[in-house]
């Protein structure tokens, strides 16, 4: 399960339990809307990502964040990811391989929002 939220330059994703392709699908859908709302302001968009809660995630939405940051690394700016493990920031830094934008993991989500506003 995913909680997700956006602002104007800014998606927010939670993850709870398992990350399913199903909640892959549905940040899709968030990242998208906002992406179509920012186009207008020609700026990339920021991306927070608590994974604290996250208990694993499935062989397919490894794939589908491969896929992701490829067709949408310059549409990023910034990702921030909250995680209390190491495998959690290693498994979200793959993103990174292929994606632009400013990368960095955060022990608290407090530190993460100032560095995103920054």
């Amino acid at each position: 399960m995913i909680l997700t939220d956006r602002s104007s330059q800014r998606v927010e994703i939670t993850v709870l339990g398992e990350f399913t392709l199903a909640d892959f699908k549905e940040f899709e859908g968030v990242f998208d809307a906002a992406l179509k709302a920012s186009a207008a302001q020609d700026q990339p968009l920021d991306l927070y990502f608590d994974v604290r809660e996250m208990a694993g995630v499935t062989v397919d939405v490894a794939w589908e964040e491969v896929v992701f940051s490829r067709a949408h690394g310059k549409d990023l700016r910034r990702i921030a990811v909250v995680a209390e493990h190491r495998w959690e920031a290693w498994a979200v830094w793959l993103t990174k391989l292929s994606a632009a934008a400013e990368f960095r993991v955060f022990a608290d989500a407090q530190h993460a929002q100032a560095w995103l506003a920054a």
